[in-house]
C-alpha cells in the first residue's frame, strides 16, 4: 500500500525559514551497508562519501554482534505499518514510505521535530513491534540514518519519486 499526499494546504516555502516542507529519511538494516563497502560508506557526522576499504569492512564485520538483518516481506510490511501509524499519531504527513529488504525510505513532514528524533521514533516503535516476530534478536538497524531537509515543492516531487519509483528501476 503506497500512498502519496500533496501538501496544497502549506504556505508557498521556496526560501527556507526555519521549518523544511519534509524530510527525506533513509536507513540501513543491521549489517547490510558497514563501513568500508563497495557502494561507498561515511563516517559518523560526515556527509563525504569515502572510498571503499577492504580492511574496513573486515574490521567492521570483526566488531557485529549479530548477522545481518534483512527484512522479508511480513517485515517490510510492519515496518511500514508502524511508520504509518506513528505519523498518524504524532499528526505528521507520510508523503512516500518504501520499505525495502535492506533499508527503508521516508519522505515525512513533521513540525518543529528533528529529523534525528524522527528518524529515532520510528526506528525505536519498528523494532519493538519487530521483536515481537523475532524473538531473541536485539539489532535490527545500522546507527544513525541519512537525514536530508526537503525546502522546495520540487525537491519534494523528487524525493517521493524516487522513494516510490526509483528504488525499482534498472541501475539504481
Amino acid at each position: 500500500m503506497i500512498s502519496i499526499y500533496t501538501i496544497e494546504d502549506m504556505p508557498n516555502n521556496d526560501f527556507n525559514t526555519g521549518e523544511p516542507l519534509a524530510y527525506f529519511l533513509t536507513w540501513t538494516t543491521y549489517g547490510t551497508w558497514l563501513p568500508g563497502d563497495d557502494r561507498g560508506w561515511n563516517r559518523k557526522r560526515d556527509h563525504d562519501s569515502l572510498e571503499p576499504s577492504i580492511a574496513r569492512q573486515e574490521s567492521a564485520i570483526g566488531q557485529m554482534k549479530e548477522t545481518p538483518y534483512l527484512l522479508a516481506k511480513p517485515e517490510r510490511e510492519i515496518v511500514e505499518d508502524t511508520i504509518r501509524k506513528h505519523c498518524e499519531i504524532r499528526n505528521w504527513a507520510i508523503h512516500a514510505v518504501n520499505v525495502r529488504s535492506n533499508h527503508v525510505h521516508v519522505v515525512a513532514t513533521a513540525p518543529a521535530t528533528k529529523p534525528e528524533t524522527v528518524v529515532s521514533q520510528f526506528k525505536t516503535w519498528c523494532t519493538r513491534k519487530l521483536k515481537a516476530k523475532c524473538a531473541g534478536r536485539s539489532r535490527f538497524w545500522t546507527e544513525g540514518a541519512s537525514t536530508r531537509w526537503i525546502n522546495t515543492e520540487a525537491e519534494l516531487a523528487s524525493a517521493i519519486e524516487y522513494t516510490l519509483e526509483a528504488q525499482d528501476r534498472q541501475g539504481i
